[in-house]
């Protein structure tokens, strides 16, 4: 009954960000009283009272108010309006980002004290001189080898497939850390063990830095990358000081006993690629690069119905390249695929649309031109369309109008490829629309996509006039 009291004399109320709403009522000595809630990430809640004269005496607020529990190490470490100012996704990736953090420092210590033993750490007979050499040559190498690594222009496909990156990039970097454990071991190719150590290491630094970059843009969800990149430094600075502190008291249980040493390692870098795998899996990402486009895809063909950003993140796998896919390029350049007026006739027809798709049978391959014009839902048909000529050569369920249309290239004299392009244009201009809504409707973002883009684009004065998507 008090409680029915207290909302029915409510002058007002108040609401952080989406937590719970706290309503103010009058006590019997005039003053306000608000009642705390909305905390819903720390579980408290309890009421203070702001007295008139408080405001008279130049106090903010009531004395002795308390601020939210804990709001000071949420202001450090996570990022201003959290949870509503993230994905949702935020809070489980970083637990278990900071776990495999954590072990990785771990390990990083014993490796380093390991590189320190292969140089001549506590042995007379050790130079300076050689010592530093072999610095240098590690470090050297590392340097070379980022470099490379960033002539080969492999950020387009580090951003498109952020989670296979992230998995790959640490258990590169577990090696790097095991070669250099057994580098003292073997004296004689210490050198050249611990520059590929280190050259595996800045392959990481570059491939980490890139899918990092492509989460913070995942994660910030109110123009907020550069609060949500801070907060990420803060929790890392955090663990990595736990890890040295940490470290100072394992390194000296297990310098004396090489083995118990590797079995550590050992314990580290399966809780490190654990915590990892857990990372990846947490990650929701609502906009579709060729593997989730592949999977939604299916699914709609087979039962009509759009998978989710949720379910649709859980059933992509994280290796690819070992189960018989369609190759789908796009932004190919115009000049690999026609060499003369008959063959641009050819790939024009029945093309209304702002792309060109060519399609190999033999070797279940897509090439798709894209016009200057062509926007991001104008690659996503494409896409589509080019992933769609693949599931005429399966054994699933499709809509009618492809199960018709797969029955006619099965059972008649094989066509050539240009002539089903054509025809699978008129499906799609059924098919799409409803597959777009669909995909709209269940929470992908068909504004943008992570599908993997050339630069090469063309005009063509053959086809008719084309749309813009």
């Amino acid at each position: 009954m008090a409680d029915d009291a207290g909302l029915e004399t409510s002058l007002c109320s108040e609401q952080f960000g989406s937590g719970e709403a706290r309503g103010c009522r009058v006590a019997a000595d005039g003053s306000l009283q608000w009642e705390v809630g909305g905390w819903r990430w720390w579980g408290l809640s309890r009421a203070f009272t702001v007295k008139p004269e408080g405001r008279d005496s130049g106090e903010v607020g009531a004395p002795g108010a308390p601020s939210p529990p804990l709001s000071g190490l949420q202001a450090v470490f996570l990022p201003q309006g959290f949870p509503d100012s993230v994905s949702p996704d935020y809070l489980p990736y970083q637990l278990w980002d900071s776990v495999q953090a954590f072990a990785s420092s771990l390990s990083g210590s014993l490796a380093t004290q390991a590189v320190l033993l292969g140089i001549g750490v506590g042995n007379a007979k050790a130079t300076v001189s050689a010592a530093t050499a072999t610095w240098l040559v590690k470090d050297s190498t590392g340097m070379l080898g980022r470099i490379v690594f960033q002539l080969w222009q492999l950020f387009p496909v580090v951003v498109v497939m952020i989670v296979i990156v992230l998995l790959f990039a640490d258990i590169l970097n577990d090696v790097a850390m095991f070669l250099e454990i057994m580098a003292p071991v073997y004296p004689i190719c210490f050198t050249m063990t611990v520059s590929t150590s280190n050259l595996a290491k800045c392959i990481v630094s570059v491939a980490g830095g890139a899918t990092r970059a492509a989460l913070t843009v995942h994660q910030a969800r109110r123009n907020n990358m550069a609060d949500v990149s801070a907060k990420d430094s803060s929790q890392e600075t955090l663990v990595n000081l736990v890890g040295l502190l940490v470290s100072l008291l394992m390194l000296p249980l297990v310098s004396g006993c090489p083995g118990f040493s590797l079995g550590c390692f050992f314990f580290l870098t399966a809780l490190h690629i654990y915590a990892n795998y857990r990372a990846v899996r947490a990650l929701v990402m609502e906009t579709l690069n060729e593997g989730r486009l592949r999977l939604v895809l299916k699914h709609y063909l087979q039962r009509g119905e759009v998978l989710n950003p949720t379910a649709a993140n859980r059933m992509e796998p994280l290796w690819t390249g070992f189960w018989p896919a369609p190759s789908l390029s796009l932004g190919v350049p115009l000049h690999r695929l026609v060499s003369s007026v008959f063959e641009l006739q050819q790939l024009v027809e029945g093309h209304q649309e702002p792309y060109l798709l060519c399609w190999d049978q033999s070797r279940n391959q897509v090439q798709v031109v894209l016009n200057q014009k062509a926007g991001p839902k104008t690659i996503l048909r494409a896409a589509t369309h080019g992933l769609m000529l693949g599931a005429l050569q399966g054994d699933g369920p499709l809509p009618a109008e492809l199960e018709e249309l797969r029955n006619r290239v099965q059972a008649g004299p094989k066509k050539e490829s240009w002539v089903i392009v054509k025809e699978t244009h008129e499906v799609l201009d059924m098919l799409f629309p409803k597959f777009l809504k669909g995909l709209q409707d269940a929470g992908w973002k068909t504004e943008k996509h992570q599908l993997e883009v050339d630069e090469w684009r063309a005009t063509w004065l053959l086809s008719p006039e084309k749309k813009v998507l």
